[in-house]
Parts: structure tokens; sequence; C-alpha cells
């Protein structure tokens, strides 16, 4: 419903860009038509519960951004069954780097220049987007040791989850492997700025994880902002991002683009 009344005006949107092999291993990338080699880029991870979800699902995202002046590639990863945790994560990573790679060389239509890189994901795909910034081998292995982020932007996401309860869950994070799920585990004073956000409404991921992410990341001199929305759910937190027909808080998108205005 959000996608079919998204505007298709003021971007472009150049689908199914490879960085992986398999049905899973591409990107779409939305370019605003302003764009030049200063736009900052953000790569979003969306959620599924790491067993689901599609980048078919967001175009809406990616208009929210890219008419904001924003460069938004969206990439699919793979997920269980195929997969168990960190393979997800190691996919995210590669994607980040074929996006960095495409903004350093001008293939994107634009101009090659610094792009500002903002990493930003909902529910499970927080997760792969805070491990990304946080536990910094993952994008060292993909080729990009000295990348500097921007910040990251995490809505309704799960970063301090343990112990595990459901079962479906303990398939996709094996035990000896659990702890290193965990993005609270890798904060140290490095850490990018961080703006999360989380509704108390949430039933599916207690908005906890926001809070307990943001106080390690200032206990470790780090900018963190916490902003727990009255009333919002799960997936209005992302739902919210829409600009043709927002459903949740209307005050989330222009938190979400304020910060990334003030960091690029």
């Amino acid at each position: 419903m959000l996608n079919a009344v998204t505007s298709s005006a003021g971007y472009s949107v150049t689908n199914d860009i490879r960085y992986g092999a398999g049905d899973r291993g591409t990107y779409d990338l939305y370019v605003p038509d302003d764009a030049d080699g200063q736009t900052p880029v953000v790569v979003f991870f969306y959620g599924g519960g790491w067993d689901s979800g599609s980048k078919d699902i967001y175009p809406f995202l990616g208009q929210s951004l890219a008419s904001a002046g924003i460069i938004v590639a969206i990439p699919d990863y793979r997920i269980y069954p195929e997969v168990q945790f960190p393979a997800f994560v190691e996919d995210g990573a590669k994607a980040v780097a074929a996006v960095v790679t495409a903004a350093r060389e001008g293939e994107m239509g634009v101009p090659a220049g610094s792009h500002p890189l903002f990493l930003m994901g909902h529910s499970a795909g927080a997760e792969i987007a805070g491990l990304l910034a946080l536990d910094r081998h993952y994008l060292a292995d993909a080729g990009l040791a000295s990348m500097r982020l921007a910040g990251f932007v995490g809505l309704a996401g799960p970063y301090d989850f343990l112990p595990l309860t459901e079962e479906r869950y303990k398939r996709v994070f094996p035990p000896n492997r659990r702890q290193a799920s965990q993005p609270v585990n890798f904060v140290t004073a490095a850490a990018p700025p961080m703006l999360l956000i989380a509704g108390d409404a949430d039933t599916t991921v207690d908005p906890a994880n926001s809070r307990s992410l943001g106080d390690k990341v200032r206990a470790a001199g780090g900018k963190a902002i916490v902003d727990i929305r009255p009333g919002v759910d799960h997936i209005e937190a992302v739902s919210a991002m829409a600009t043709a027909l927002p459903i949740g808080d209307r005050a989330i998108r222009p938190k979400v683009i304020a910060f990334i205005e003030e960091l690029k």
C-alpha cells in the first residue's frame, strides 16, 4: 500500500545491482536527481527476523530519503534457513563495500566524491547494521578497513537480546556464536554517532535494547541519541518514514533526516 502511493518523481532507481552471488546478492539504488559528489549515502538493511524480508518491500523507504537529497542503497541478504549467523552480516559487509566502491568510482550516475556513509536498519536489519558499525572486522574483511562511518540510524533494533527464548532464534544463532551477535558487546570510543529510535508500544523488540546500546556508547565517550516514541509499535518505527501515507509517528522521518544532515 505504501509503495503504491509513493512518488516516483525527483530521483532514479536502479534495481538488482550485483554485489554477491545468488538470488539475494543484489541491491537497489535510489539516487536524487540533484545528487553530486558530496551527497550522503545511506545503506539500509530491512528487518524480518533474519528469516524473511525483501528489498522489494522498501521503495517507500528509498523514496523517503532520496526525496530529502540522500542516496539510498537497499540490499537483500541471505536469510535462515539458507544461512545462520554471521553469514547475513557478512553479506551486509559485502553490500556496503560494493556501494562504497560505486560511490568512489562514480558508478552511481553522479560524480565520484566523499559521499559520507551512513548505515541504517530496522529490526533485524538494525542488528546487522549495528554490528557492521561496531564490530569492525566485518567491514575490514570486505576491504573497508579504513572506512569511517558518518553515523548509524537504528529503528526498533535488537542490540542486546540475550538470552534467547524462542526456538526459531536459537536456530538462527548457534550457541557458540551468540555473544558475537550482540552489538552492545563491541562498543568502543570509536563508535560512530548514533540515532536509536524505538516505540514504547513495541511488543516485538523491547525498546530496552535501544536504551542499553545508547547507554553503552555514551559511557564509552561516544554520541548516541535514544528516542523512545510514545505509542509507536514495531512496524510503525519504519512505516513512519513514508512520505505519501506515513503510518506512525510523523516526527520520526524529520529526526532521521536532521541527524544525517548534521553529520554529512
